[in-house]
């Protein structure tokens, strides 16, 4: 069978069960000189999702990803393919200087294949996963939302910031997405450097009249926030209460013995300096003009980890920042999103039947907080409660449908009108922030598969 694209040749075999079908398809990709296998399974009717999914190998340079689609609280797409350690020749090591000997790369092997169980960090994926937490402490009385920061967290209301409010840390309204002095990558992980510099930054807007992604400092501001209601960290906190009750192979701060099921990160595009670390929204020239501004608040944001970390780093990985530094599967991802609008029948869980969400939870998730030009990323963006909602900068699914991208590539959301939960993750990092082609290519076949089910 041949798909469009060029240089790209499926070939299948089907097993049945039940209604599902398991497809083994071998992508040849023209100019690159290998052979991917898309392994995985696919529901009667959504065999278009595994053709886009196919097809991101050759049209996009995909490396190494999986996707996974759950309806209605069962899984109907189930996809992975390509390598999940690509060879150094085109890695992404982010460091002149990594040494890391765990790779196969590293010891003399070849790369290795992406598997079923690989898991990838997701970078700001994370953020809607960490939004979860204080929408659940909400939830069970224990966080008000419209109660200030500094209750919770008493150093937080220097340097003007006494009025900011909980629900304005999640719709980036707090006015502190830089820090004057930026924190070097040891720094950013030590649990103590960072939470003491937000609290002794002067916001850059009155907070809770503007809006502007809190690409880095969203870490330190949501984390804790979390550590002072709770007296956990919020990684403890998502695996005590969603991780492992739902069975979900998520981590925020990876375990040691978890390490190798990781895939390395790796370019899939080449981009010139200045901005080679920092973010590019295509056809937006505005944003990469401002990251070239030393000044800006789009560079300054992005920058406030510097030098940028790596993030193959196993030290990085086990960290706990909730705006970058998650860890998990597609399958875990997708089945997150689908057990915050329904339940999951084989959840392991007794909380509402494997449902996180209660309705008016889900309802202030994907209210609108904040809209319009975004102070960060220079274009327009919609802010729910610690989610991204579907606009023109964050495409989705639907209107209703809420979630969040990661730089790069990776992205999971869900829809409660169409009842599904959607995760896509990639270790083929590409320099974008939002809209990434090869998981709009995905939704898309998602959508026309939805809308000829309703047909």
């Amino acid at each position: 069978m041949i798909l469009p694209g060029p240089g790209m040749i499926l070939t299948r075999g089907t097993l049945h069960h039940k209604e599902k079908h398991s497809t083994h398809a071998r992508v040849g990709m023209a100019g690159v000189g290998s052979v991917v296998d898309v392994q995985g399974t696919v529901a009667d009717g959504f065999e278009p999702v595994r053709d886009a999914f196919a097809a991101n190998f050759t049209r996009h340079g995909e490396r190494g990803a999986a996707m996974v689609l759950y309806r209605e609280g069962e899984k109907v797409v189930d996809l992975w393919g390509g390598t999940k350690t690509p060879d150094t020749q085109t890695a992404d090591t982010q460091t002149a200087d990594n040494d890391d000997e765990s790779s196969p790369e590293a010891s003399g092997g070849g790369p290795e294949p992406w598997t079923q169980d690989t898991a990838q960090v997701v970078r700001s994926v994370t953020k809607g996963v960490a939004a979860a937490v204080p929408l659940l402490l909400h939830q069970r009385g224990q966080l008000d939302l419209d109660g200030r920061v500094s209750t919770y967290w008493p150093e937080f209301k220097a340097a003007g910031k006494e009025r900011v409010l909980v629900r304005h840390l999640l719709a980036h309204r707090t006015g502190v997405p830089v820090l004057d002095t930026p924190l070097t990558p040891a720094e950013a992980v030590d649990g103590i450097s960072g939470p003491r510099a937000v609290a002794a930054q002067r916001p850059v807007w009155e907070p809770g009249t503007d809006h502007g992604y809190h690409a880095q400092t969203y870490s330190w501001l949501l984390g804790e926030l979390v550590r002072r209601v709770t007296g956990r960290t919020i990684g403890r906190w998502i695996a005590e209460e969603i991780a492992r009750p739902l069975g979900l192979d998520l981590w925020l701060g990876l375990p040691e013995e978890q390490r190798g099921r990781v895939g390395r990160i790796a370019s899939v595009e080449a981009l010139a300096a200045p901005a080679a670390h920092g973010p590019r929204l295509r056809p937006k020239r505005s944003v990469a003009e401002a990251y070239r501004d030393p000044e800006s608040l789009t560079r300054r944001a992005f920058a406030a980890i510097t030098p940028m970390p790596d993030e193959n780093d196993p030290g990085y990985l086990a960290a706990e920042l909730p705006a970058s530094g998650g860890v998990a599967t597609a399958e875990a991802l997708a089945r997150f999103y689908a057990a915050l609008i329904g339940p999951l029948p084989s959840a392991r869980t007794a909380r509402s039947g494997g449902r996180l969400f209660a309705p008016a939870t889900l309802t202030m998730a994907r209210t609108e907080e904040s809209a319009g030009p975004d102070r960060v990323l220079v274009v327009g963006t919609r802010y729910g409660l610690g989610y991204m909602l579907h606009g023109p900068a964050c495409p989705l699914l639907g209107p209703g449908s809420f979630g969040h991208p990661g730089r790069g590539g990776s992205l999971a959301f869900a829809d409660p009108e169409a009842r599904i939960g959607f995760a896509y993750v990639t270790n083929g990092m590409r320099r974008g922030v939002t809209a990434d082609p090869r998981a709009q290519a995905l939704v898309r076949a998602v959508r026309t598969c939805l809308a000829a089910r309703e047909a």
